[in-house]
């Protein structure tokens, strides 16, 4: 099972996969809503926000490398 079937099996019986996306974005640029950050804290489990994190961490460095290639080339 990949870390993403993981993390919508786990979102499934919390939060949509979409407000986990939409979640971990917000707090991954430091702009959550106290409303929305309560929310996430009353989840059973942070597995599928560390998984989304993750997930989030890999694309922005990949997206940082692909876009500093096309500067360089």
């Amino acid at each position: 099972m990949t870390l993403t079937q993981r993390a919508r099996k786990i979102a499934i019986k919390g939060h949509s996969l979409i407000q986990l996306l939409f979640s971990t974005l917000a707090a991954f640029f430091g702009v959550q809503s106290d409303q929305n950050r309560h929310r996430d804290f009353q989840s059973h489990s942070p597995t599928p926000y560390i998984i989304m994190g993750i997930i989030l961490a890999i694309g922005l460095v990949m997206g940082l490398i692909v876009i500093v290639n096309l500067v360089l080339t």
